[in-house]
């Protein structure tokens, strides 16, 4: 007779001490993530987004202090509607992260540390961040 933590069929999967054979679910589109957990990946993924794209804006950075006509050349560049559309997404990862980051560095002192505070914050960092893009959409089209 098997016993419950043994695989059906006739290969035999060893073990650690105390391990149970669980079945893996490895689609993470059918995980459905709590809002604190998906507002923690969010921070680390802006994190890491900014820390990437911050070559590139210093290259900008340089190349629009250079002369005039580099100046120009970036303020060009701008301009167009599919870089605006980035600045955008850039600006996003921003005040999330910056939301998000002040969101941990209050649990970290021990504030609004209970279930409920933690989902209530979540909500208010994705709803912060979401405005704080929304007026900076606005004031980038108008």
């Amino acid at each position: 007779m098997m016993q419950n933590n043994q695989p059906q069929n006739s290969q035999k999967v060893k073990l650690r001490p105390g391990q149970k054979n669980r079945p893996k679910n490895l689609n993470l589109f059918t995980i459905r993530l709590p809002i604190n957990a998906l507002v923690s990946i969010l921070h680390r993924a802006t994190g890491c987004i900014l820390f990437l794209i911050l070559p590139v804006i210093l290259l900008l950075l340089q190349f629009s202090l250079s002369s005039a006509q580099s100046f120009e050349s970036v303020v060009s560049i701008l301009h167009s509607p599919f870089i605006k559309l980035m600045l955008l997404g850039l600006a996003w990862a921003f005040f999330h992260h910056f939301f998000a980051g002040i969101r941990h560095l209050a649990m970290d002192v021990h504030w609004m540390t209970t279930l409920m505070k933690a989902r209530y914050t979540s909500k208010v960092v994705l709803v912060l961040g979401a405005i704080a893009t929304l007026v900076l959409a606005i004031k980038l089209w108008l």
